[in-house]
């Protein structure tokens, strides 16, 4: 299944993101801490980089990924050149302001009143953005909202008088290469709905759940752990089973058991789980022209 998003709104936005960028001191990346290489924009990594600007990775929502994998990331994405990654819940108090301590000590020449710090935010739609910024200006300023590409234009706060943040809409690229990210993206409530068919992306999610976390599966639903016969539609048919969820005709509702699974890793019902490692990312599906895929070992980003 190839999923790609790219509402006509980020195109503008690309466009007014490059001219910002001069004017800027570094680059934060607001990542998802369950699928942080996956919710790595590439068009990010070349904007930065034609201007030379370092840029501090911060894997959110660390509450719902596994700590044992985002501890792996950080290590992982610390040892780029020119980035800094830490990671954080933007709905714990205190946590937002990790970001300006990690980000001064990337750009040690902008740390006073005559040359403040010029943060631009950056991300995927839907991964915290605007409620990191209004956890650091300490009030209700950036809209927030649970869909994915609420914000749509550049703004900018000034969070004191050495340093500033621009805020920026959440930014797809135009062609997701890998599938397995497109899938990844889609679970993780990134991608807009119209894009993908939902009982696709939870049984894609349901193998990886399968793979690495089937006793979250076992305490959630019951799906046995040790049937080796269980495969990513048999934990649909099992969430079905247990909620009773029943079409009018009385079999299951496959749908409406997909909307759930993915709604609890969503929200945290499953526990901390993460889609991908560093070790798991190196070798990804690639989607060709054809529709078919390859097994590719892309470079870090």
């Amino acid at each position: 299944m190839s999923i790609n998003w790219f509402p006509g709104h980020m195109a503008v936005a690309v466009e007014k993101i490059k001219k910002a960028m001069k004017d800027h001191d570094l680059v934060i990346e607001v990542l998802d801490a369950r699928c942080p290489m996956a919710s790595a924009n590439p068009l990010i990594a070349t904007l930065r980089t034609h201007r030379q600007r370092p840029c501090l990775k911060v894997l959110n929502k660390m509450d719902l990924a596994d700590p044992n994998a985002t501890s792996a990331w950080l290590t992982f994405f610390s040892a780029q050149k020119n980035v800094q990654a830490i990671a954080l819940s933007a709905k714990k108090p205190g946590d937002a302001m990790k970001i300006v301590v990690a980000a001064k000590k990337l750009a040690p020449h902008r740390n006073d009143n005559f040359k403040p710090l010029r943060m631009l935010i950056m991300g995927v739609p839907n991964v915290g953005k605007s409620t990191l910024i209004n956890a650091l200006l300490k009030q209700r300023k950036a809209k927030v909202g649970d869909e994915p590409a609420v914000t749509k234009a550049l703004a900018r706060y000034d969070l004191s008088s050495t340093a500033s943040l621009t805020d920026t809409p959440g930014l797809m690229w135009p062609r997701i290469e890998h599938a397995s990210d497109g899938l990844m993206l889609a679970a993780s409530h990134i991608i807009g709905t119209k894009a993908y068919i939902e009982s696709e992306v939870a049984v894609f999610l349901a193998e990886i759940l399968l793979a690495r976390y089937p006793q979250a599966l076992a305490a959630r639903y019951g799906v046995p752990g040790d049937d080796k016969t269980i495969d990513g539609v048999s934990v649909i048919e099992t969430v079905a089973a247990k909620r009773g969820y029943r079409l009018k005709g009385g079999g299951l509702d496959f749908d409406k058991a997909a909307i759930t699974l993915m709604t609890d890793y969503r929200g945290g019902a499953l526990g901390r789980v993460s889609l991908e490692t560093p070790s798991t990312f190196k070798v990804r599906p690639v989607i060709l022209n054809s529709g078919d895929a390859v097994e590719s070992s892309p470079d870090a980003q």
